[in-house]
């Protein structure tokens, strides 16, 4: 059974930053593609980043492009969201989820249904 495991949220002031980390416990994790998302009070779960650490590929939403940098560790089979320069506007439960990476192009990578491994979410306050 694949286990998807957020941890890194917190509270942080505007401007601030954060590290959120993702550990799966999957055979072959390099079959997978691994992405983030977010869900803030009141609206619908967003993507925010993807990578495809096999094929050198990473993908971000227009939001939080030039401030949030995934990457991945494939030997601790654990993926990084680095953010930086919070915006209250970022305030949300961070989710890390698991794809077959053959799903995941440029155009898909954000579409939650590809994900068929979910975490719980973290928390993620910026204080204004």
């Amino acid at each position: 059974e694949v286990q998807v495991v957020e941890s890194g949220g917190g509270l942080v002031q505007a401007g601030g930053s954060l590290r959120l980390s993702c550990a799966v416990s999957v055979f072959h994790f390099d079959d997978y593609a691994i992405g983030w998302f977010r869900q803030a009070p009141g609206k619908e779960r967003e993507g925010v980043s993807c990578i495809s650490s096999s094929i050198g590929s990473t993908y971000y939403a227009d939001s939080v492009k030039g401030r949030f940098t995934i990457s991945s560790d494939n030997a601790k089979k654990t993926v990084y969201l680095q953010m930086n320069s919070l915006k209250p506007e970022d305030t949300a439960v961070y989710y890390c989820a698991a794809a077959p990476r053959h799903r995941i192009y440029d155009n898909s990578w954000y579409i939650l249904p590809w994900y068929d491994y979910w975490g719980q979410g973290t928390q993620v306050t910026v204080s204004s």
